[in-house]
């Protein structure tokens, strides 16, 4: 049975909160493996002068863990 971790971070884009996400799974995928799911668990927005300058989206993404082999 495999085991799956979760870490949480927040992605950010001045595109919109899709390309948010994309952010902060292709940070993950920097330094972790086998990335398996994705979930946004909140999203929200830096406003300058009354518009949306930066999306920000809060996710958890899970990955699993490789077996030691030895």
């Amino acid at each position: 049975m495999p085991v799956v971790k979760v870490i949480e971070l927040i992605g950010n884009s001045p595109e919109g909160w899709e390309e948010a996400v994309r952010s902060a799974v292709r940070e993950a995928a920097k330094t972790v493996r086998n990335i398996v799911g994705v979930e946004v668990v909140g999203m929200t927005a830096k406003v300058r002068d009354g518009d949306i300058v930066e999306y920000r989206a809060n996710v958890k993404i899970a990955f699993v863990v490789e077996e030691e082999r030895g």
